[in-house]
Parts: structure tokens; C-alpha cells; sequence
């Protein structure tokens, strides 16, 4: 049954078509503020569900879409999915009110802005909210192509363009292996619902189908939430509008990824190789992003690279939580630390990471450029944006009393416990994780400074400015402050997400380990002088001495520079598959209807063929057959030797006579076999087709040499065969193997009964597929009123062109 909350999670889409129509209708209003009523309501609608998913709590509602294929839309909101929709609605209000002062209603295309952006949020909502993997994966792409849209909004730039081609085609590849895992793990367990999945992994687990499927997800994950080395796509985003930035960076696209893996977690898990493939890249992702970010000097370069950074964080620490699971209960299983670190972050994150995009958008707004190079000095005429970088800068390098410490201290906290976990080498091998963590958060704190620093302090350089600054007006700023305002709340209170939001979103990434009681989550400032503590020092201390002497350090990347392996190699294999494709093109390609036949005809056989005997389906039962008249072999002698004529002719006269003698013995075949309508209408169109073409006989231009060739004739009699012997083939084949009964019985029986005609080919051309002879008609009118739109251009003048 459709309920409300179906319509909620489609009600962006459906206000999507209504976009268009208040932007031409009402342009006096901007379009934001319509837009804006969307989010909100959405928003609060799903604030009701905080007590249904309280505990391990859910609510799911079915709507049958191709129940005989097992896919329905299936809206299923648990902990996990609640999480992620209030990000999406919450940060979603906060964005497109941002994006009512950030974007002109004069000069900006808003009409196609807030279509594709609310296409975005409706594909998130539904991506997040499906407990059908098919289902799933539909509102997968349509993140894709709406990012896409999105990306390249100014499309008449051609960073914009390419960017925007760049995300699509990484992301759609990962979305094509995820598909293909998702197949894989409908096939073992016979349902594409991920709660039947989930009951059923411990089929899924013994299948040799486990590992394949969970590599190709984790593909899907990792390119969508822009993974090493997937992450190349996402620099190469910013090309977009701050407000899409602010949105895909701090709740939604690149999320899914981290969505796809928490909420396969259960279900994959138990192996290691998820355990040190999720830790792996994440840790990699985090260290890699945090070091191309100090090399960075655009402000939303710098924020492109923290996402990158911040994203890997938080996929470790999924992947460090995966041990979890390897415990019957929450009782002494200090490794559900680190999924509630996870979670916690992912708030956070969208916390502070959306202020700190809208901030550079206000900067680049009111200053014209974004290059810290030529930025400084700004605290005193932008105070309240250098307070929102303050707050959200700081946040971000884990500093206090703000929500990112709280979260950075409990990742580095199962960083260091995960080195006892007596499992997969953790406790040799794992040394290494507490140390790629603490080298990464150096460099995280060292371009958090540089955003707030190289920004707003030092000398002003307004002859560098292609404006003159000021602070922003204040409803741009109401966004960003609303954002940091939480960055403080939470890191003060941070308790007041654990029951609500925080266990409930645990319980869905840890069912079982939720059913033997409570995770006791308890987020505090002070552990007393633990490793997390000192490593917090020496990240504070050496980040320092690596800020302060940037300008030495910025030295080295001359003897290394950047590196564009990944980007080179996109580039040269974009390259290669265009070149590659446009000579396949050239050769293939040759403008002759006789070439594409072959083309057909030969793939038709060989499939065909290939099904026919590859699946054993080829029997042969001669004991039902019809014995062969004198007349039929006679008429089939007379089709073989004039399709022959046709064939190798070199004169049109003789094909045009061939061809009729085809066409008039089949329908003397449909006289034999009792069928006078099909007869007539056969007789009709041969007698058309053969006057036809002897009229037009005068007009037909010379034979090509090409026809005369042996060669050219020895083609077609090769593929007529292979044709013919297919057809004889398969129809022998069918002929022979009664599954079902025959359908003509019960046209025979209901024809006069059903429909009051005796002539049974009438009724069913009229009566039982008359739809079906409907749309025929309709077909042959609009074919003939092409027909007589071209006789009348040409008439009108085109003769003489």
C-alpha cells in the first residue's frame, strides 16, 4: 500500500516538477523560497520517527512495484536511515537557504538549479530509505545523474563540463559493479530484500559467491564516497555552485558510500577481508587526502581534499568496528567504540564541513576569489565569517571544546584498541593504524589552520582582491551560523545524539550485538592521560611547527611534484577509448544496409544457436509431425530455387521476378494451410512491391562493381543459410516440445463464444490483441504522415537543393 511515507520520500521529485513552472509564472519571488518549504516539512515529518527507531526499533512499508521479480518499494526507516535522512533534509533547508543570497535570480538559471537539486535530494532520501537492493540501486544512478546536472550547472564552463563527466563516469562504473554484487547476493540467498539478505548470511557466508559480491559493493562504496584512488572525481566537483559543494560534501553523494558500507557491515563483516580492505583504503584515503590538501592553494581545493581526508576517517573506522561483531554481546566489546566513532563524525562532520563550505562560497562572493595566495586580513572586515571558520576550522582539526575533538579523541581510541584485537594479525600489523591515524591528523590540523589563518589574518592585499570585501548580508551568513551553533551544542552536549540518534544508528550497522542490550555510549571531554591525549598533544604541537614553517615545506613540493598519476591516467584512458571507439566506428560503421544486416543476422545466429544447444534446449520429436504433401515440396523446391536466383543474379530484372515468385509462393503456402485472409493480404502487397518496383525500375542506379564480386554473393549465401537453418532449427525444436498447451485450442473454443466471429484470425487480429492492432495502425498513420511531410518539403523547394 502507498503511505505517507512513500509520498515523503518522493515528494522532491514530484515538487521538482513544479520547479519550473513557479520560476517562469512567479520570477519575482526567487525560487529558493518555494524550494525551501521542501526540506522543512521533510524534516520534520522524519524528527516523528526519533521514538519508532529508539532502540533497535524500525518501521517499514511495502508497495508491490514488480512483486513476480521480488522488487517493491520497500520504505524501511531504522536508525541508520533515519540518521542519514535528517541530514539530508536538515542540511538540505539549510543549503537552499543559503542558496537564495548566493544565487542571483537575475542572472542564474534557478529553474534548472532547484529541479536537479531537489532530483538529488529525493534520489538520497529514497537511496537511504529502500530496503530493496534493486530499488536501491535505481535511486543510486539517480544520485549520478543529478550530481551530474548538478556539477554542471555552468556548463558553459569547460572545468564544469569536465568535472562533472569525470564523477559521472567513476561513480556510474562503481555503480555497475555494485549491481553486479547485488545480483550476486539475490542469487544466493533468493531475495533483493536486505532484511531477507541479513537473516540469510549465514548462506550467503558459505557460498564461494561471498567474496566476489562483497568486493564488487565495497567498488560501488568506494567510488561513490570518492575512496583512493577513486578520489579524483571529487577535486574536479568544485566546478559547482558553493551551495551543491556545501550539500555534496557535507551530507549527501559522497555519504552513500559510507551508507552502502555500514549498512552491509552485518552481512560482510565476519570476513577480513572486509576488516583490513575497509580499514586499509580508509586509513590510505585519510592519510592521502590530508597531504594533498596542505598543497593546495584554493579554498575549496583545500575543503575538496579534507572531504576526501575526513571520508577515509570515517570508512576506518567502520572497518575497525567490523571486529565488533566477532563478540556474542556488547558486554566487555570495547571494538563498538569505534562504530559509534563513526557514526558520531558523520554528524559532525556534516556539521562543520557545511559551514565551512558556505563560508568559502561567502568569501569567493565578496571578495571575488578564493586563492588564499592572494587572500589575509580579513578577521576585521569579515568577523562573523572569521568566526565560522574559527569555529568549523578547528572543529575539523580535533580541537576543543568543539564536536570534532570529542570524535577525533574516540577515533584515535579504537585506533589504539583495535592493536588488541586478537584476530586477522591485528595484534602485529596493526601497529600500524594508530600511526597512520596520528600522522594524517597532523596534517589535518595543518590545513585547518590554513583555512582560517592564511584567510583572515596577516595583511589585507586588496590591490590582489577583484573586489572590495565585506561581510556578507546577513541571510547568507544565517546557513553557516545555524551550522556552527551545532558544532558547539554537540561538542558541549554531546549526549544528547546518543540515545536518540547515535544506538539506534548502531543498532542497525550491529543487529545482533544490539539484541543482548545496551551499547552504553557515553561521549565526555576529559579521559584522563591516556595515548588519545598525548596523541592529541603532539598532533597540536607538531602541526604547529609544520604550519609555521609552510613556506619551507612548500619548498619540497618543487623537488615533488604534485602528483597526477591518477588524474593522468583518467585522462590518457579517456583518450585511448576515444580514439579506440571512433576507429572500431570507422571500420564497422561503413553506411551499408547489406553490412548492418550481416552484422544482426550473424549475432541473431550465433545467439541462438548458442542457446540452442549450450543450454540443451535442441530435441527433435518426428512422431507428431505432419507428413510433407506433394504440393509443399513442390512450393519449397520452388522458394529454395528462386531465394538462389535472388542471390546470385546479376541482373535487377531477375531479382525483381525472383523476389515476386517468393512472395506469391508463400502465399499459395498460406492457401495450402487453410489461411485465405493471409493469403490475400499477401498477394496484395507482392503484387504492390513487384509494380512498384518495376516502375521505379527506369530510375535504379547502376550496380555497383562491389555486386558483381563472387565474394559479395558468397556472403549472403552464407548468412541466408545460417539464417534458414536457425529458423529450421528452432522450429523443429519447438515444434517438438510441448510444455505448455496449445494456444490455438482456446482461441478455437472462446472466438464465437467470447467475441461472436468464426473466422478465429479476425477475432484475434480485432477482439483479443486489438489494443495490439491499434497501436499497429497508429504506427503505419504516423509513417505515413512522415511519408507525406517529406513529399511536401520536397515539393516545396528541396528538388532544386
Amino acid at each position: 500500500m502507498f503511505t505517507i511515507l512513500h509520498l515523503a520520500i518522493i515528494a522532491p521529485f514530484l515538487a521538482a516538477v513544479l520547479v519550473p513552472l513557479l520560476y517562469k509564472f512567479i520570477p519575482r519571488i526567487h525560487t529558493g523560497w518555494f524550494v525551501l518549504i521542501i526540506p522543512i516539512i521533510l524534516f520534520s515529518y522524519f524528527l516523528s520517527y526519533l521514538p519508532d527507531v529508539s532502540g533497535t526499533g524500525s518501521v517499514m512499508k511495502t508497495f508491490e512495484w514488480i512483486p513476480s521479480l521480488g522488487v517493491n518499494y520497500i520504505a524501511y526507516v531504522d536508525g541508520l536511515g533515519l540518521l542519514f535522512a535528517l541530514l539530508i533534509t536538515g542540511i538540505g533547508a539549510l543549503v537552499v537557504l543559503y542558496s537564495i543570497y548566493y544565487l542571483d535570480k537575475h542572472k542564474e538559471q534557478l529553474n534548472n538549479f532547484y529541479t536537479y537539486l531537489l532530483l538529488f535530494m529525493g534520489a538520497m532520501l529514497g537511496l537511504t530509505l529502500s530496503d530493496n537492493l534493486i530499488v536501491l540501486y535505481t535511486f543510486w544512478e539517480i544520485t549520478s545523474i543529478s550530481s551530474f546536472l548538478l556539477i554542471s550547472y555552468w556548463y558553459t564552463k569547460e572545468k564544469s563540463r569536465y568535472g562533472a563527466l569525470k564523477s559521472l563516469l567513476i561513480t556510474v562504473m562503481g555503480g555497475f559493479a555494485l549491481l553486479v554484487g547485488f545480483v550476486l547476493i539475490a542469487s544466493v540467498t533468493g531475495t533483493y530484500s536486505i532484511r531477507g539478505i541479513l537473516d540469510a548470511s549465514d548462506q550467503l557466508a558459505d557460498s564461494p559467491l561471498f567474496l566476489p559480491a562483497m568486493l564488487l559493493i565495497l567498488l560501488g562504496a568506494f567510488t561513490k564516497s570518492a575512496q583512493f584512488p577513486f578520489h579524483i572525481w571529487l577535486p574536479d566537483a568544485m566546478e559547482a555552485p558553493t551551495p551543491v559543494s556545501a550539500y555534496l560534501h557535507s551530507a549527501t553523494m559522497v555519504k552513500a558510500g559510507i551508507y552502502l558500507v555500514a549498512r552491509m557491515t552485518p552481512l560482510f563483516a565476519v570476513s577480513a577481508y572486509w576488516f583490513w580492505l575497509v580499514t586499509g583504503f580508509g586509513l590510505l584515503t585519510l592519510i592521502w587526502g590530508s597531504l594533498s590538501a596542505i598543497r593546495q592553494t584554493d579554498l575549496k581545493g583545500i575543503l575538496a581534499y579534507s572531504t576526501v581526508s575526513q571520508l577515509g576517517m570515517i570508512l576506518s573506522m567502520l572497518g575497525a568496528g567490523a571486529a565488533a561483531l566477532h563478540y556474542d554481546s556488547v558486554d566487555n566489546n570495547a571494538y563498538t567504540l569505534a562504530v559509534a566513532a563513526a557514526v558520531f563524525h558523520l554528524i559532525n562532520h556534516a556539521t562543520y564541513k557545511g559551514s565551512l563550505f558556505m563560508m568559502v562560497g561567502i568569501i569567493d562572493h565578496e571578495t571575488g576569489t578564493r586563492d588564499i595566495r592572494r587572500l589575509g586580513g580579513l578577521m576585521t572586515l569579515m568577523p562573523i565569517s572569521f568566526t565560522i571558520a574559527v569555529i568549523g576550522g578547528f572543529s575539523m582539526a580535533g580541537l576543543p571544546p568543539f564536536n570534532g575533538f570529542l570524535s577525533k579523541e574516540m577515533f584515535f581510541m579504537s585506533m589504539v584498541e583495535i592493536t588488541h584485537f586478537p584476530q586477522y594479525g591485528a595484534e602485529s600489523i596493526g601497529i600500524l593504524l594508530p600511526i597512520v591515524a596520528w600522522t594524517a591528523s597532523v596534517f589535518t590540523f595543518v590545513y585547518c589552520m590554513m583555512i582560517v589563518f592564511r584567510t583572515f589574518t596577516g595583511k589585507i592585499q586588496k590591490e590582489k582582491l577583484p573586489a572590495k570585501p565585506h561581510e556578507a548580508p546577513f541571510g547568507m551568513l544565517l546557513s553557516p551560523l545555524i551550522l556552527v551553533a551545532l558544532v558547539v551544542f554537540i561538542g558541549f552536549f554531546p549526549n544528547t545524539l546518543v540515545p536518540a540518534i547515535i544506538e539506534p544508528a548502531m543498532a542497525s550497522i550491529m543487529p545482533e550485538l544490539a539484541q543482548t542490550g545496551s551499547f552504553g555510549v557515553d561521549i565526555y571531554f576529559w579521559h584522563g592521560f591516556t595515548p588519545e591525549l598525548f596523541m592529541t598533544i603532539g598532533v597540536v604541537l607538531l602541526g604547529t611547527g609544520i604550519f609555521l614553517a609552510l613556506q619551507k615545506w612548500n619548498k619540497m613540493h618543487a623537488v615533488f611534484p604534485e602528483n597526477r598519476l591518477f588524474n593522468q591516467a583518467y585522462n590518457r584512458s579517456l583518450e585511448g577509448l576515444d580514439r579506440s571507439s571512433h576507429a572500431l566506428m570507422s571500420w564497422h560503421m561503413t553506411g551499408l544496409v547489406r553490412d548492418y544486416f550481416i552484422y544482426i543476422f550473424s549475432f541473431t545466429v550465433v545467439l541462438l544457436l548458442f542457446s540452442l544447444f549450450g543450454t540443451g534446449a535442441f530435441t527433435i520429436d518426428v512422431e507428431n509431425m505432419v507428413p510433407v504433401s506433394p504440393y509443399e515440396a513442390i512450393l519449397s523446391l520452388v522458394l529454395v530455387g528462386s531465394s538462389l536466383i535472388l542471390m546470385f543474379t546479376r541482373s535487377r530484372l531477375k531479382a525483381v521476378i525472383s523476389l515476386g515468385v517468393l512472395g506469391y509462393t508463400v502465399a499459395l503456402f498460406f492457401v495450402l494451410f487453410r489461411a485465405p485472409d493471409l493469403a490475400l493480404t499477401q498477394l496484395t502487397i507482392e503484387t504492390v512491391s513487384v509494380t512498384l518496383f518495376l516502375l521505379c525500375f527506369y530510375h535504379f542506379p547502376q550496380i555497383f562493381d562491389a555486386l558483381k564480386e563472387t565474394k559479395f554473393h558468397t556472403a549472403n549465401f552464407v548468412i541466408s543459410v545460417a539464417v534458414g537453418l536457425t529458423v529450421t532449427l528452432i522450429g523443429l525444436s519447438a515444434s517438438g516440445t510441448r510444455l505448455f498447451p496449445a494456444i490455438s485450442d482456446y482461441f478455437l473454443e472462446n472466438s464465437y463464444k467470447e467475441a461472436g466471429g468464426n473466422n478465429v484470425v479476425n477475432v484475434i487480429l480485432v477482439d483479443f490483441r486489438g489494443f495490439d492492432t491499434l497501436l499497429e495502425i497508429l504506427v503505419l498513420g504516423i509513417a505515413s504522415l512522415g511519408v507525406y511531410s517529406l513529399i511536401k518539403l520536397r515539393l516545396a523547394g528541396g528538388e532544386n537543393k
